[in-house]
């Protein structure tokens, strides 16, 4: 006998301004066209779901100045500018008064970049330059030694070199043209490493392997992987985002080579089914194992323009009246009739879609439906909004 959906029938209605009208039904699967299917699980390597706690990247920022600019840099109002190229001249031996100093071709930035885990002295780092005047853009720009600090206040590294701009900024008065963002680069392998973090990472103990997406069973799996590899249980599951492994039980003294051989374990995982929607931009990503409940979709559109005219009424001549301006107010509505679009029981994200663009229906028409489907719960995934 096949089985019957337990689904409640229900009605969501949206106000008229808005073009949606879903409307959710409680149907029989056997009449429904496209059966539900279980997403199988995926081998991965334990290096891609899980990190080290404890090593991590340290944000590290720093205040400098670009200068080679073609007259692209910071304006004259812009004292902390005028001042920073004031006290440079004075440490070169040039004494100049900040408010003599002309700033066209220089701009300041923030500079900032990440220290690796186990960063030694003298390697190198990208950064990354921003402006924080009113520079129009850095391309040409050479960024001058800047000193980048931690959070503890110390000097861990510093930064120097030309910058990459992935943009331009052009034009004279009266018409400009802008591309990307100018007013802000990076320099690759800009910056060196002074100074090493004091973190002994063979003191770790025991040690706790941090899920990226944290996951019960995912976690479980994980634990179980490693106790079989070992032959005797090392490891065990804390919680759904943390695993921890008790080193000193494996055997072996070297804390790198237990490490080494857990990352390149692999796990079956069960993907959890997303849907990511992007409002300011209209981008829908959805994964593969997404399904639907039953539902109909009633789509239409209901739109109002309200244009304005202004004209002068002119008094004739040698006449009492004054000129006055008029305003004339045109009001047009239009609406377009609703279709209809049904969905089976199983159904993927992918035919929905593909049925939406059918209907005609935007990008961000897409974006609405979505939400109003997983508002009357015949979305199975979990819906986020970026």
């Amino acid at each position: 006998m096949p089985a019957v959906s337990n689904r409640i029938p229900t009605l969501v209605f949206a106000p008229r301004a808005a073009p949606l009208v879903v409307l959710v039904l409680g149907l029989v699967a056997a009449l429904l066209s496209t059966p539900l299917s279980a997403s199988e699980p995926v081998a991965i390597k334990i290096r891609d779901l899980t990190s080290v706690e404890g090593v991590r990247e340290n944000p590290l920022i720093g205040y400098g100045m670009v200068v080679g600019l073609t007259r692209t840099g910071d304006s004259q109002q812009t004292v902390f500018t005028t001042q920073t190229l004031a006290n440079i001249m004075q440490r070169m031996g040039a004494q100049i008064p900040p408010a003599t100093a002309r700033v066209a071709n220089v701009a300041s930035v923030f500079v900032t970049a990440n220290l690796p885990a186990f960063a030694r002295p003298g390697i190198q780092v990208d950064v990354t330059v921003s402006s924080i005047g009113d520079a129009k853009s850095l391309e040409g720009g050479l960024l001058l030694l800047t000193p980048l600090y931690g959070a503890d206040g110390l000097v861990y590294a510093a930064a120097q070199g030309p910058v990459a701009v992935g943009g331009y900024a052009v034009g004279g008065t009266g018409a400009s043209k802008q591309m990307n963002h100018p007013t802000m680069g990076r320099i690759p392998a800009g910056g060196r490493v002074e100074r090493s973090l004091g973190f002994d990472f063979n003191r770790l103990a025991p040690v706790s392997l941090l899920l990226r997406e944290p996951d019960f069973s995912t976690a479980g799996e994980i634990s179980d992987a490693i106790n079989r590899d070992f032959g005797h249980v090392v490891a065990s599951a804390r919680d759904g985002g943390r695993v921890e492994v008790d080193a000193a039980a494996t055997g072996i003294a070297n804390l790198t080579t237990v490490l080494a051989r857990i990352e390149n374990l692999t796990v079956p995982v069960q993907r959890r089914a997303r849907v990511v929607l992007n409002e300011r931009t209209g981008t829908i990503v959805m994964g593969r194992d997404v399904r639907l409940g039953a539902v109909s979709i009633l789509h239409g559109g209901f739109s109002v323009q309200i244009s304005t005219e202004y004209s002068v009424s002119q008094p004739a001549a040698l006449s009492a009246g004054k000129t006055e301006v008029v305003h004339e107010t045109e009001l047009k509505t239009k609406e377009a009739p609703a279709k209809r679009l049904e969905i089976g029981e199983g159904a993927s994200i992918d035919q929905l879609v593909s049925g939406l663009q059918n209907m005609g229906a935007s990008a961000r028409d897409v974006i609405s439906i979505l939400q109003a489907i997983k508002a009357a719960g015949a979305l199975d995934a979990d819906l986020e909004v970026i």
